[in-house]
């Protein structure tokens, strides 16, 4: 079910819950008139507001981000935060006639929210003379404001993460699933802020003919401040890319100097094990013939054989050590 909002520029107090004939009513003097979930009524209400068909046909659609200036009113579309989520988007349609801004939505919107603060305050209320224009751009300020606060989340995070990647004491499990993420999480962003970037700037062109020379300071610190957004999203990025690639270096480094020790302990049981083979097989063949343990037999002594497996040993570590395999 719709749900009909309207504020006018000198009364700060919204009139909520209102019919579509009373909002007919209002907005004749000019206002601001928020229609969240239209349906069909509010679709025929527009059109009898004389707003352009293909105009109105968008907001019941999945149009794209854009601005078009019709003969008696201008139309504009954006993406911006609902309040389901940090990055779950909702397409917020602009109508803009002289004193009369009307915004149709289809969630709830965080900006909304901060607009109509900012609607009601004396340094709005002090500026309508410059029209409902100027209400489209206090609008489009909320929304990048919005965005703002949402990379300074994860400016935070990113940073806590980058702590805990080269914290050498302990181990943070799912770090590479996080950084991984916030990298979709910032392509997400960065879906909704570019496309806003360039409408904003093409607003700005005089043949467009959407602000007046006393709007373009403000629209023109508005493209900055957006050029300031877009770039911030790149930052973050770069810095979440750095950041995997520093944590995948550190886990190729700890495994390679585990296989080093590995490597080690293989080598020092190899040639353990080469050592002692042909010393084992001396035992063998002589352990059963030499006087002791009550044997008759006497070949060989027990002293001789030792000396013989002695000098088998010494040849085989001097053999390694000329290889080198007995140095790190």
């Amino acid at each position: 079910m719709a749900k009909i909002e309207f504020r006018s520029h000198e009364d700060s107090v919204p009139q909520s819950n209102l019919t579509l004939e009373q909002a007919e009513n209002l907005i004749e003097n000019g206002g601001w008139l928020d229609i969240k979930n239209p349906g069909d009524q509010e679709r025929s209400f527009l059109l009898s507001c004389g707003f352009h068909a293909l105009a109105v046909e968008d907001c019941f659609s999945e149009p794209v981000t854009r601005f078009y200036v019709y003969d008696d009113h201008k139309f504009l579309v954006v993406k911006a935060r609902d309040t389901d989520s940090d990055i779950d988007t909702e397409y917020v349609f602009i109508f803009v006639r002289k004193n009369l801004l009307v915004t149709v939505r289809h969630s709830a919107i965080r900006a909304i929210t901060d607009f109509k603060r900012r609607h009601k305050s004396r340094r709005v209320r002090n500026r309508t003379s410059l029209g409902a224009t100027y209400l489209v751009y206090e609008l489009l300020d909320a929304i990048a404001d919005d965005w703002y606060n949402l990379l300074e989340m994860f400016n935070e995070r990113l940073e806590d993460i980058e702590d805990r990647v080269i914290d050498p004491h302990n181990k943070y499990p799912n770090l590479l699933e996080q950084l991984h993420d916030m990298k979709q999480d910032l392509r997400e962003v960065s879906k909704s802020t570019l496309p806003l970037r360039r409408t904003v700037r093409h607003m700005l062109r005089p043949e467009e003919g959407f602000t007046t020379s006393d709007l373009e300071v403000f629209f023109f610190d508005l493209s900055d401040q957006i050029g300031g957004l877009t770039d911030r999203v790149e930052n973050l990025s770069a810095g979440a890319a750095s950041t995997r690639e520093t944590y995948l270096s550190q886990s190729s480094m700890i495994l390679a100097e585990s296989n080093q020790r590995l490597t080690e302990v293989m080598t020092t049981l190899t040639i353990m094990s080469a050592v002692l083979l042909p010393l084992t097989l001396i035992a063998g063949i002589f352990g059963m013939n030499v006087e002791a343990f009550g044997s008759d037999a006497n070949p060989m002594t027990i002293h001789q054989i030792l000396i013989l497996m002695s000098i088998f040993a010494v040849l085989m570590l001097s053999f390694f050590w000329a290889r080198g395999w007995l140095k790190r």
